[in-house]
């Protein structure tokens, strides 16, 4: 049995996901959540292997909130669920920890399959081109490369901490500024 938590802002579509999940066998949705703030306590509270998130929400965003979770011990694994499949959320949600991202488009097959990989400690991320590749490092500091590729392979981070000699507080800032840098709006993530 897989445990799931949704954190969703829309009241449809919580309770949408959360009666289709009840409808597919060995998938369990334990609560849900309209922000990050009480998304991040329930899942303290539940306990889940799985997280669904909107990237969009209230009191912040999801790919933060990720990060907020996927920094918990015994961290649940996490898929941006996402009615906005903007290509650079895929390698922004990637850098953030999650490991999955689902278009809320996609047919129920497809989301259930996303949570069954998962939970297993697999990916359902999209393949990322060497074009959005190539954006992303012109976007970020030299400095920032390493962390850059170690994040985008998604090595854990206890191994890209000894890997850079950072302490968790060090890596994490470091992770926020590469993201940061990442959303920037100034120029388009992918080269035409």
């Amino acid at each position: 049995m897989t445990r799931v938590v949704i954190v969703d802002p829309q009241p449809a579509s919580r309770a949408g996901l959360a009666m289709l999940l009840r409808s597919e066998p060995g998938l369990i949705p334990v609560g849900t959540a309209t922000g990050a703030h009480d998304g991040a306590e329930l899942v303290a509270r539940q306990r889940p292997e799985v997280v669904l998130v909107e990237h969009n929400l209230p009191d912040g965003d999801g790919p933060a909130l990720v990060r907020r979770l996927r920094a918990l011990e015994d961290a649940p694994h996490v898929i941006v669920y996402t009615a906005d499949p903007d290509r650079a959320l895929a390698l922004i949600v990637r850098v953030a920890g999650a490991a999955g991202l689902v278009d809320k488009s996609a047919e129920p097959a497809e989301l259930f399959e996303a949570i069954r990989v998962v939970a297993r400690g697999g990916s359902a991320l999209p393949p990322l081109e060497a074009a959005e590749l190539d954006a992303a490092a012109h976007r970020v500091e030299p400095d920032d490369l390493a962390l850059l590729a170690m994040l985008v392979d998604r090595t854990p981070p206890a191994e890209v901490a000894d890997a850079l000699r950072l302490d968790r507080r060090r890596l994490s800032r470091r992770t926020e500024r590469l993201l940061g840098r990442l959303r920037a709006r100034g120029e388009p993530t992918v080269v035409a």
